[in-house]
């Protein structure tokens, strides 16, 4: 099973674009603070910040471009996806993206963004993901 789920910030605004097929598909970075050491001392305790690349898709897409800012606090699920590519330098490199299938958007209402006219108010959306990632574009 390839399951991942994720609490964090949006680290920048999302970015939505579209394959050559007319689907869209949406890009952002989540930071994921994690705690270390004693949990009886606060003293001891550092927090390091674990970053994601986040890759949404169709109505999921649409609406994570819609609803969620920089700064944005979201609960992520999907599954992880390796992708290899070739860098400015010719270098052969490999990401990890997570592909979202669901996302609850947990920051307050009051400091969410506001919708376009005529979009629904809702909390809970899951995506659609395409079967082929070569539609995938990196």
């Amino acid at each position: 099973m390839n399951k991942i789920m994720l609490i964090g910030n949006l680290g920048r605004d999302p970015e939505m674009s579209y394959t050559p097929n007319g689907v869209p598909v949406t890009k952002f970075s989540l930071a994921v603070n994690r705690r270390l050491g004693s949990a009886s001392s606060t003293s001891e305790r550092q927090e390091e910040t674990d970053w994601f690349n986040i890759v949404a898709w169709r109505g999921l897409a649409e609406t994570c471009n819609t609803y969620l800012r920089k700064g944005s606090k979201v609960f992520i699920e999907g599954r992880l996806a390796v992708r290899r590519y070739t860098d400015k330098s010719g270098i052969e490199r490999t990401a990890l993206d997570v592909i979202a299938s669901e996302m609850e958007m947990l920051t307050p209402k009051e400091r969410q963004a506001t919708p376009a006219a005529g979009e629904s108010d809702f909390l809970n959306i899951e995506g659609d993901i395409p079967g082929d990632l070569d539609e995938h574009p990196f």
